[in-house]
């Protein structure tokens, strides 16, 4: 049986940061994004309806959406070098059509045998609250 090895051409440590990316979502985006989820929820495509009758300040934007924008910062910072294997992670606090959310993360624990990379992941909102924290485990491609 041949032993394969990690690929040495990336170098990952602990502590390092992933590429911040930020997110305005328009009403449109919004609203073709819950169309393809078959997500007819009125709170993110009828405004008087989010306001008036549900209490909130806006368009709400969608929770799965999020979760794409933490899948996309993982495959992003990978780019061919490795493949993600898991993500988890909690909405924790509504966020609105007009803000603007930045995604990012760090790495938390990287095995070089194996390649795996455990990594802290997080959408933040203008004021800097954490309002989606998440996990991911990555693996890096081997070599052989």
């Amino acid at each position: 049986m041949q032993q394969k090895q990690v690929n040495q051409q990336r170098s990952v440590s602990v502590g390092e940061a992933l590429p911040e990316r930020q997110f305005t979502p328009d009403n449109v985006q919004l609203f073709l994004y819950n169309a393809v989820l078959f997500n007819a929820h009125r709170i993110h495509f009828d405004a008087p309806y989010a306001k008036e009758v549900e209490g909130y300040p806006g368009l709400v934007i969608a929770g799965p959406m999020l979760g794409d924008w933490l899948n996309q910062c993982v495959e992003e910072w990978l780019g061919d070098d490795g493949r993600l294997v898991s993500i988890d992670y909690s909405n924790r606090q509504a966020s609105y059509i007009g803000e603007t959310l930045t995604t990012g993360g760090k790495v938390l624990a990287f095995d070089p045998t194996s390649g795996e990379i455990e990594l802290e992941l997080f959408v933040r909102n203008e004021a800097g609250d954490v309002i989606t924290p998440g996990t991911a485990v990555a693996v890096l491609n081997t070599a052989g």
